[in-house]
């Protein structure tokens, strides 16, 4: 089975995920000018409830995966690795049976007490049978990244979004007619068919390329595996308590929101737009760059756990480092592009500007979020799952309590929607930075700190004389887009002279290698 090096396994990652981010949007835009805001709202407030289901259906056990299969590679023990699989398939074979059933049974009082809104009771019908999908592969998806082999999954996650993309339209268009309702349980069945064609995928590949017959001495391994559900629960409890807060705090978000608005004076039809335009419009936009530190907190935790079993803790501080360093480097230019031109954005994306108040308030926060991702990872692989796990409910708590009081208030109204998903991002990145300070005296250095201010400077002041430019001239979207061209290729620059990306870590790249 083929490894990649850390930076070779997340090239591969960020490049599915910039496929994947791509042509995600295109659905977004496809399935919010097919349904509306209103429509878009009923399919945004159901996800939540799928989310905390496929949370505790996983139990928190892909990373656990990863950590352990890295270890047990390190050690050369491939009777470890056939306990950690056989473990992880039977535990989430049998949540998934569970929750499965729990979702189809308490969605009418979800749909009707909870979300206020009966609609979203066909959206999480619809979505309820993937369940056990997504159990399998999230157990191959650890294995493939314990073997630091990122090719599967990123092939996979591609062909998913290929078959949702091309499903979606059809969809929708062939609900629309009997209500949104049904119009956004359409969008969410095309979810499931890219799911399932994944895991077709992703099983195909691991026969092909396993070297454990898992059938074989299935029951004996299973019954000698105790230390091993011991191990994988050690980190797979606390990864499933952040998890399942951050599934409980979007759970509740939506219910939350609707009663503060309702205090408030807004209506439910109000209340429901403002969301949609919040949570489907804006979030997806400040979350686009997470697809690069997603990407590196996947290989950060079987690199990190390798570094820790053979005891090398220089490696450990150099990999936080270095993905700290490449997370920043990939939000700060999101955070400037959004602020300077959310207007123009907004508009072509969506055919409405109105939620550009949402961005101005929030890129400036987010750009700690893009960190956090890589903070949370190197904290899973470090064994230091729980202190994550607390920072997440600490985050998820002052969310939750800062929503209601100012959100129920006249003045902020959605607004404060806005601010209290701020603040909890603010919050839980600063708490995991301290956590490990604690535990490995990491700390960012302030040499990197001022590196990093001036970036957001220097690319701030070029942005800014680019966006008055766009403006005198009334350009449309081909100047739009040669303008973030023109920036991008300034802000690359400035990567350069501020030594974010090195010539060491740029010859690991494979089809670089030859020319420097």
């Amino acid at each position: 089975m083929t490894k990649q090096t850390f930076l070779q396994g997340t090239l591969i990652l960020i490049l599915a995920g910039m496929i994947t981010r791509f042509l995600g949007f295109i659905n977004r835009i496809v399935v919010a000018r097919l349904i509306g805001e209103e429509g878009v709202g009923l399919y945004m407030m159901a996800l939540p409830t799928f989310f905390l289901v496929i949370t505790l259906t996983q139990l928190g056990l892909p990373v656990a995966i990863s950590k352990r299969i890295a270890e047990a590679e390190a050690r050369g023990d491939e009777a470890k690795t056939k306990k950690i699989v056989i473990v992880s398939l039977v535990i989430t074979g049998i949540s998934s049976i569970v929750f499965t059933t729990l979702m189809i049974t308490a969605t009418p009082f979800v749909a009707k007490h909870l979300l206020t809104d009966e609609r979203t009771l066909y959206p999480l019908l619809a979505i309820s049978p993937i369940i056990p999908i997504i159990a399998i592969s999230s157990v191959l998806r650890g294995y493939f990244q314990g073997k630091q082999n990122m090719k599967p999954q990123s092939y996979a996650q591609v062909l998913e979004q290929i078959v949702r993309i091309s499903c979606v339209a059809m969809f929708v268009k062939l609900l629309l007619p009997f209500g949104l309702e049904y119009a956004a349980a359409g969008a969410m069945f095309s979810i499931i068919l890219g799911e399932f064609v994944s895991l077709i995928y992703m099983t195909h590949k691991f026969k092909r390329k396993k070297r454990i017959k898992i059938r074989t001495n299935f029951f004996s391994y299973l019954a000698t595996s105790k230390s091993t559900i011991k191990e994988l629960f050690s980190i797979a409890l606390p990864s499933t308590g952040s998890r399942f807060i951050a599934s409980i705090s979007h759970f509740l978000e939506p219910i939350l929101v609707a009663q503060s608005l309702a205090i408030a004076g807004v209506s439910t039809t109000l209340a429901t737009k403002q969301y949609g335009e919040l949570t489907g419009y804006v979030l997806p936009l400040l979350f686009l760059p997470t697809f690069i530190t997603h990407s590196l907190s996947i290989a950060l935790v079987p690199s990190i756990s390798e570094a820790e079993a053979t005891k090398n803790k220089r490696m450990i501080q150099y990999r936080i480092h270095q993905a700290i360093r490449i997370s920043f480097a990939s939000g700060a230019i999101a955070t400037i592009v959004l602020a300077l031109f959310s207007v123009p954005i907004l508009t072509y994306m969506y055919g409405t500007a109105n939620a550009s108040k949402f961005i101005t308030i929030m890129a400036p926060f987010f750009i700690l979020l893009y960190i956090q991702a890589p903070l949370q990872a190197a904290l899973q692989a470090l064994d230091l799952a729980k202190a994550a796990m607390w920072n997440s409910l600490i985050g998820a708590f002052c969310k939750l309590a800062v929503l209601f009081l100012l959100a129920s208030n006249p003045n902020f109204g959605i607004i404060g929607v806005a601010l209290a998903i701020s603040l909890s991002v603010v919050l839980i990145t600063l708490l995991h930075l301290g956590a490990l300070y604690k535990a490995i005296k990491f700390s960012i250095p302030v040499l990197d700190i001022s590196k990093m201010i001036a970036l957001l400077l220097m690319t701030w002041g070029v942005g800014e004389l680019l966006q008055r430019i766009y403006v005198n001239m009334q350009g449309g979207i081909t100047l739009l887009i040669i303008i973030f061209v023109i920036l991008s290729f300034i802000y690359i620059l400035f990567l350069f002279l501020l030594r974010f990306i090195t010539k060491e870590e740029l010859k690991q790249i494979p089809f670089l290698q030859k020319w420097l």
